[in-house]
């Protein structure tokens, strides 16, 4: 089969898994805490299976790190530290599906994802792109992508708005937290912040390069991603499951994990915690397939339908029940906005000079 088309195959695969991870927090009771699901998922994204997964795909994976140390002392604690802080976004961003849905959370988290996770690595790393044809088209990129969270932004205030005083299990996002949910301004401002925050992995990219080029002496190159991977999720490890630990104490919920019913919320957050690491290996084996287009037409084709598939799930699910015409219309623009910008972006990547 033709390398192209397998790449494309795990990259659609990858995308339907990433826009499909919060799916199953929606069948959790509305009772169930928000920290006894979603400290389970954490545990699993972030320490069961980068620790069972890493050591099977990286070959010498200690030996990786060794070098990689070797070549620039202090790079595994930089990579480290950044993933704390995209623990903090991913941590985020399940409470951010909690407050206000998956197609909300997908839009505003996947769109401030792609801007900051565009304009931040090339400051830091390439300031002098900025002004260069490529670089000017990536700005304009990230610029309609802005206007697409905005807009986005502006159907959720529109959607609270048409739903207030309606039956709220009716009309409202399930809330994974149990309790009665903050306003949709405050949701917004977390699914932001977990966009911000998640984009630390596309940042923590910029200082991979000894892990990378130690992991790729002896594996392919979606194998060797995972030395990588492995230390930005190792990382979030301490801020995401710390969070829920601290959460789990202070609301004395522990005990959940003693009740009837515990099983399903386990295999639940399995569901997510797979889901999640599926979207990072498929994308990851898809790029490498997909060559030079990994980086411009595979990231469009990824982020573009991922936003699509958890709008859809948002959708399907009844997020949008009973809300107004004019907030339907407008979060679908969006979506569109959102997309346009994702493309505008590749095309600005598909033109940036080698190395």
């Amino acid at each position: 089969m033709n390398p192209v088309l397998v790449g494309f195959i795990f990259v659609l695969l990858g995308a339907i898994c990433g826009g499909s991870f919060g799916l199953p927090s929606k069948f959790v009771k509305k009772d169930t805490p928000w920290e006894v699901l979603w400290g389970p998922v954490f545990l699993l994204i972030a320490i069961v299976i980068p620790t069972i997964f890493a050591p099977l795909v990286v070959k010498d994976l200690g030996g990786v790190y060794r070098a990689a140390e070797s070549a620039s002392p202090g790079t595994i604690a930089t990579v480290l530290i950044i993933g704390f802080f995209w623990g903090l976004g991913t941590m985020t961003l399940g409470k951010a599906f909690a407050l206000i849905g998956l197609s909300l959370a997908a839009a505003i988290n996947y769109g401030t994802q792609i801007v900051t996770g565009s304009m931040v690595p090339m400051a830091i790393h390439r300031p002098g792109h900025m002004l260069q044809f490529h670089g000017l088209v990536i700005i304009a990129g990230v610029v309609v992508c802005v206007i697409g969270v905005i807009i986005s932004g502006r159907a959720a205030i529109l959607r609270e708005r048409s739903t207030r005083g309606k039956d709220q299990e009716a009309s409202a996002p399930d809330d994974a937290a149990g309790g009665k949910s903050p306003g949709m301004l405050v949701g917004l401002i977390i699914g932001v912040a977990s966009g911000v925050l998640c984009a630390c992995w596309g940042i923590g990219l910029g200082f991979s390069g000894p892990v990378d080029e130690a992991a790729k002496v002896n594996n392919a190159g979606w194998a060797a991603s995972w030395a990588f991977t492995a230390l930005i999720l190792w990382g979030g490890a301490l801020s995401s499951c710390g969070y829920c630990v601290w959460e789990l104490t202070k609301n004395k919920t522990w005990g959940h994990f003693k009740r009837p019913g515990v099983g399903r919320i386990i295999i639940l957050a399995l569901a997510i915690a797979v889901l999640h690491d599926a979207a990072v290996l498929f994308l990851g084996i898809g790029s490498f397939r997909l060559g030079a287009l990994g980086v411009s037409v595979g990231y469009a084709t990824f982020m573009s339908i991922a936003i699509i598939v958890g709008n859809v799930h948002g959708f399907r699910t009844g997020e949008w029940k009973g809300a107004s015409r004019e907030s339907i219309k407008l979060i679908i623009t969006g979506i569109a906005i959102l997309i346009l910008g994702v493309c505008i972006l590749a095309a600005g990547n598909a033109l940036t000079p080698a190395g």
